[in-house]
C-alpha cells in the first residue's frame, strides 16, 4: 500500500504590517505580528513509485509557479528517487501559501528527516509567509518574514472578509 497523508494548510492573519524596507532583491523588510487562523486548505499527499511530482486539484497559474510544486522539488533534492501525487483542495485566496505543509509532509513521507530549523531556512525562498507555517505558532515577524520570536496573544474574534481581488 502507498503511503499517503491528508493536512491541513492553515491560512494566517496579519495583526498588524509594518513595511520597513526592501532588499536589493525587491523582497520587502518587514515587522509584523503572524497568527494562524481555523480557514485551511487541504492537502493530500500519496507517494508515488517513480521520481515525479504530480500537482492536482485546484491550480490556476504555471505549474513552476506553484509553491507546492516548488516545495516539492525542493525536497526531492534530497529524495531524488523519490516522486509524489499532491493534491490541493482550496479554501484560502490564490495569495494564500500550501507550501509549509508540502515541506513538511515531504520531510516526513519521504524519511528526509530535517530538523525544524533546517526546514525554516528552506521555507525562506519560497516565501516570506513559508517559515511562519514552519514555525508553527504565533510571532513576531521581522526581516522579510524569516526571523521569527514566539509572541503571546490574548484570544480576539474577527471575522475575515475576501474581496475578490488579491494584492502582490
Amino acid at each position: 500500500m502507498k503511503c499517503c497523508l491528508n493536512l491541513p494548510a492553515p491560512a494566517k492573519l496579519n495583526l498588524f504590517l509594518h513595511v520597513i524596507g526592501r532588499k536589493p532583491d525587491g523582497m520587502h523588510l518587514l515587522e509584523s505580528v503572524f497568527s494562524m487562523i481555523d480557514l485551511c486548505d487541504y492537502l493530500d499527499f500519496e507517494v508515488l513509485d517513480e521520481p515525479q511530482i504530480i500537482r492536482e486539484g485546484d491550480i490556476r497559474w504555471a505549474l513552476e509557479k506553484d509553491l507546492c510544486y516548488r516545495a516539492a522539488k525542493l525536497m526531492q533534492q534530497f529524495a531524488p528517487d523519490q516522486g509524489v501525487r499532491i493534491t490541493v483542495r482550496k479554501h484560502i485566496p490564490d495569495g494564500a501559501s500550501d507550501a509549509a505543509t508540502c515541506l513538511i509532509a515531504l520531510n516526513r513521507l519521504w524519511n528526509i528527516h530535517k530538523k525544524r530549523n533546517e526546514l525554516l531556512t528552506l521555507a525562506v525562498p519560497l516565501g516570506a509567509d513559508v517559515p511562519f507555517f514552519i514555525f508553527g505558532e504565533t510571532a513576531f515577524a521581522q526581516g522579510v518574514g524569516e526571523v521569527l520570536a514566539p509572541v503571546v496573544i490574548d484570544d480576539f474574534e474577527g471575522a475575515v472578509v475576501f474581496p475578490g481581488a488579491s494584492v502582490p
